[in-house]
C-alpha cells in the first residue's frame, strides 16, 4: 500500500510541498487553528496525516483553503517548516462537505478546528499508521465480499480453462411485507417526494402524535433514497433505541449494508463501521448524536427521530447540537431533512410556525386508535397517611388502576425520573443526611448493593450501620426512586390473581438495570413477549418504544421537575409527561380503555390542561407568548460562560473579569444589544472538589453574539493564566440547561 515519508534531505525539502494541516490541539494552546508542515507530495485535502507536534506525533487532516491574510503574514519560511512523518493513502480523503462541516462547528461553537475535527473521527483511526489503516481496510472488504484492490491476479491453471457449468439462477427472496400507509402518511410522503429531486431540499418537521406511524414515514423516505443510489442517515437520542431501530430497518431492508454508529461499540467494530460508510459500501447509517460527523459520499437523506430531545447537545468539548447540525449538512450537501417528533422543540416548533421549515402533520394514530385519556390526580384531595408513616407510592385511584389492568392481563407502566432507592438518608435524631463530601448535592440510596452514590461523582461507599455523626442506628431513606418504587409496587400488589396465575411480575428499566451489554434489550424482549406486568423505569422508557401490551401509563411525580430554575422546565415535563403517555393504547383494538394517570400536588398549572387535551400546539402557544415576553429563545440566543476552581471566589473574580473585558470590547466596537448578566452558583455549585460558578450572554442578535465571542475568547485564554486556581472554563453556545 502507497505511503508517504518525510522529505530525507535539504534539497528534497526545498522542493516539497507546503500543506496546511489540522491538528488535534485545544484552543487554548494559543496555537493557530491550522499548523503548516512539508510534505513530498501534493495531498489532495481531507487526507489524513501523521505529523510532529513538539516532541509527539499526531494525527492530522489535510485542511481545504488558502490561508488568511494575517496567517500569510505570519508563515513560516520553507526552511523552518517540519516535514509531515506519513500520509495515510490507504483511506480516501475526508469529502469537502465534510470538512465544510467540522469548520462551521468550530467556528459556530468557538472551538479550534483540529480540535473537532480529530475528536469526531474514530478513536482507534486516530491511532493506526498506514500500514495499519491498510490492514484494517483489507479486513472490511473480505468481511464484505468486496474484491481486495491491491490483489495480484493470480494465473490461470489448465483446469480453470475448462467451460464453468451453468449457473442455477436464484431465486429471488420474497420482498418484505410493507404496511399499508394511512392517508396522513401517504400525504406526508407524497409531499417530501419532490424533495429527493430538489435542487434546495427544504428542512421538514414531520409533526405526529405518538403511535401515528412516524417509523414507517421514515422507512419509506429511506427507500426513496436507496432507490435513487444515495445514502441515508437517521439519528436517535439515545443508544437503548438503536437496537430496536435498527431491527425494523434490516428487516425492510434486506440485503442492504446497514450499520449503526453509537459509544455503546468496541473501538474495533465503531472503526469498522465509519469505514463502510466513508467508502460508501453502508447504505444505511443509524446512529446518536455523533454520527451526524460520519462521513458519506452519497449522502441522499438525514432523519432526526426524536428532535426536541436533549441528548442531542453534547455536553463536553465542542458543545454542538447534532439536530441543529443535521439542519445545517442538509442544505450543505443538497439533501432533504426529516425532523420527527410528537413533542418539537420551541425552537423547531417556531420555525415551522415561520415557514422556515415545512410543516407535515399526522394527527391519527394507525388503525385510527385513541390517545389514552389522561386523568389528573389532585394529591391534596388523598387521604394522608398516619403519623410517623410514609405516603403510599400510588394513591387508591391510581392503584386501582394498576389493578384492574393486572387482572385483564395488560401491562401498566410507572415513569419516576429519578433512579436509585431513595434521593437521600436521613438521621432523625440530629438530622445528618447523606450528603456527597466532593459535591453540593447528596448520595442517593441504592438498596440492592446497599451502597450511597453520588450521580454527579460518582462517589460511593457502603451505607453506615449508624449516624456518622450521633451514632443513632435509626437512619431512614427519604423520597423514592425507581428502585424503591419497584419494591413498594410488588408489596401492594402481591394480593392481586393473575389471569394466568402466579405472582404479579414487576420489572425496572433504568440505568442500573441495564448497565451490562445485552440487558436492556433481554429486558425489553420480556416487555413485549407479556412476560412483565408492572414496568417501573425513568424515562429510558418514555419514548420510542412500541409496547403492544401497555394500555396505562402512571407519572408517580412529576412535581419535582415542574419549578426547576430552567426556564425549559415546563417544556421539558410536558415533553416527557406526553412521551410516557404514548406508550399506552399502542395497540388500535386496547386504544379506547387506556388511560394515563398523574399524580401532582399542582393540578391547576396549565400544562396538566394541555396535557389532558393532548394538544401541544396550545401548550407551545403559550410558552412561545412566555418566552417572547421575556425575551428568552427562541427569540433571543445565549451563550454560557462556566468556570471551575477550587475556590468560589477565584472561580467568580474570573467570570467578573472576563465580564469586565467583554463590556469594554462592546463599549469599543458597539453591541448595546448584547447583555453580560452578573456570575452566578448553578443549581449543583460543587462537583468532584471543584466550585463551579455561570455568567449567561444574551442578544437578540445571533450575529452580535458571535462576533463579541470570537474576539472575547483570545482574551480568556490570557486572563486564564493570569489568574491562579482555575481548573477549566468553557463557553457553551446555545446552551440548553441553565
Amino acid at each position: 500500500m502507497p505511503h508517504m515519508t518525510a522529505p530525507a534531505d535539504g534539497a528534497t525539502q526545498a522542493s516539497a510541498h507546503r500543506v496546511r494541516v489540522a491538528v488535534e490541539t485545544p484552543q487554548h494552546a494559543g496555537m493557530a487553528d491550522v499548523l503548516d508542515y512539508l510534505a513530498e507530495a501534493e495531498l489532495p485535502p481531507g487526507t489524513l496525516l501523521r505529523v510532529p507536534l513538539g516532541r509527539r506525533e499526531l494525527p492530522g487532516v489535510v485542511w481545504p483553503g488558502e490561508p488568511s491574510a494575517e496567517e500569510a503574514a505570519n508563515a513560516l519560511p520553507a526552511g523552518q517548516l517540519r516535514p509531515v512523518r506519513e500520509a495515510l493513502l490507504a483511506l480516501a480523503p475526508l469529502p469537502p462537505a465534510w470538512c465544510q462541516l467540522v469548520e462551521f462547528t468550530a467556528r459556530y461553537y468557538q472551538r479550534a478546528i483540529g480540535e473537532v475535527a480529530l475528536a469526531v473521527l474514530p478513536p482507534e483511526l486516530r491511532k493506526l499508521d498506514n500500514t495499519g489503516l491498510a490492514k484494517r481496510l483489507k479486513r472490511l472488504h473480505k468481511q464484505m465480499g468486496l474484491p481486495d484492490p491491491d490483489a495480484k491476479p493470480k494465473k490461470r491453471r489448465k483446469a480453470d480453462l475448462q467451460p464453468e457449468p451453468e449457473a442455477v439462477p436464484e431465486v429471488p427472496a420474497s420482498p418484505p411485507v410493507r404496511p399499508a400507509l394511512t392517508t396522513e402518511q401517504a400525504e406526508v410522503l407524497a409531499r417530501l417526494s419532490p424533495q429527493f429531486e430538489a435542487e434546495a431540499p427544504a428542512c421538514h418537521l414531520l409533526f405526529g402524535v405518538t403511535g401515528s406511524g412516524k417509523t414507517e414515514v421514515y422507512l419509506r423516505a429511506a427507500e426513496q433514497a436507496l432507490a435513487a443510489g444515495r445514502q441515508a442517515l437517521v439519528l436517535v437520542p439515545e443508544i437503548n433505541l438503536t437496537p430496536q431501530l435498527e431491527a425494523r430497518f434490516a428487516e425492510r431492508f434486506p440485503g442492504r449494508r446497514l450499520v449503526s454508529l453509537h459509544s455503546g461499540l468496541t473501538p474495533a467494530q465503531r472503526l469498522q463501521n465509519w469505514l463502510s460508510a466513508h467508502e460508501g459500501h453502508a447504505e444505511l447509517v443509524l446512529g446518536t448524536r455523533l454520527a451526524i460527523f460520519c462521513p458519506l459520499p452519497r449522502l441522499g437523506l438525514i432523519v432526526v427521530d426524536e428532535e426536541h430531545d436533549p441528548s442531542y447537545k453534547q455536553q463536553d468539548g465542542a458543545r454542538y447540537s447534532a439536530r441543529d447540525l443535521a439542519v445545517y449538512r442538509g442544505k450543505l450537501e443538497r439533501a432533504p431533512v426529516l425532523l420527527g417528533s410528537a413533542t418539537p422543540s420551541l425552537e423547531t416548533w417556531q420555525h415551522a410556525r415561520s415557514g422556515r421549515y415545512q410543516l407535515l402533520t399526522m394527527a391519527q394514530r394507525v388503525g385510527q386508535g385513541a390517545l389514552p385519556a389522561v386523568r389528573v390526580v389532585d394529591m391534596a384531595k388523598q387521604p394522608t397517611p398516619g403519623q410517623g408513616q410514609e405516603a403510599p407510592a400510588l394513591c387508591p385511584p391510581v392503584l386501582a388502576a394498576v389493578r384492574d389492568r393486572i387482572e385483564r392481563g395488560e401491562q401498566s407502566l410507572l415513569f419516576l425520573n429519578r433512579r436509585g432507592f431513595a434521593p437521600v438518608l436521613n438521621c432523625g435524631a440530629c438530622g445528618w443526611k447523606s450528603g456527597c463530601p466532593h459535591c453540593s448535592a447528596w448520595r442517593v440510596f441504592h438498596k440492592l448493593d446497599r451502597t450511597l452514590r453520588c450521580h454527579h461523582c460518582g462517589f460511593a461507599e457502603r451505607v453506615p450501620k449508624a449516624c456518622p455523626d450521633c451514632g443513632n442506628l435509626d437512619i431512614q431513606p427519604v423520597g423514592r426512586g425507581t428502585e424503591r418504587l419497584e419494591e413498594q409496587i410488588a408489596t401492594l400488589l402481591q394480593d392481586v390473581e393473575r389471569p394466568g396465575g402466579g405472582s404479579v411480575r414487576v420489572a425496572r428499566i433504568d440505568a442500573d438495570t441495564t448497565r451490562h451489554k445485552g440487558s436492556l434489550e433481554e429486558q425489553l424482549a420480556a416487555v413485549h413477549a407479556g412476560e412483565v406486568d408492572v414496568l417501573v423505569g425513568t424515562q429510558m422508557i418514555t419514548k420510542g418504544h412500541d409496547f403492544r401490551r401497555v394500555t396505562l401509563v402512571a407519572a408517580v411525580n412529576p412535581d419535582s421537575a415542574l419549578f426547576a430554575a430552567d426556564f425549559r422546565a415546563a417544556e421539558r415535563l410536558f415533553a416527557s409527561l406526553l412521551q410516557a403517555g404514548g406508550r399506552a393504547g399502542r395497540d388500535a383494538e386496547a386504544a379506547a380503555r387506556s388511560e394515563m394517570w398523574v399524580q401532582t400536588w399542582n393540578p391547576q398549572h396549565a400544562l396538566f390542561a394541555a396535557l389532558k387535551a393532548h394538544d401541544f400546539t396550545a401548550f407551545a402557544a403559550s410558552q412561545l407568548a412566555e418566552r417572547e415576553m421575556a425575551g428568552l429563545p427562541p427569540y433571543s440566543h445565549l451563550a454560557l460562560l462556566r468556570t471551575e476552581a477550587r475556590e468560589g471566589p477565584v472561580a467568580e473574580a474570573f467570570l467578573q473579569q472576563a465580564r469586565d473585558a467583554a463590556q469594554a470590547w462592546l463599549k469599543t466596537h458597539g453591541g448595546a444589544d448584547v447583555m453580560l448578566y452578573a456570575p452566578v452558583p448553578p443549581p449543583v455549585a460543587k462537583v468532584a472538589g471543584l466550585e463551579r460558578r455561570q455568567m449567561l450572554i444574551e442578544s437578540p442578535s445571533r450575529g452580535a453574539l458571535q462576533r463579541l465571542l470570537a474576539n472575547w475568547l483570545p482574551e480568556l485564554h490570557v486572563l486564564r493564566s493570569s489568574l491562579k486556581g482555575i481548573a477549566r472554563w468553557a463557553v457553551d453556545v446555545d446552551p440548553l440547561s441553565i
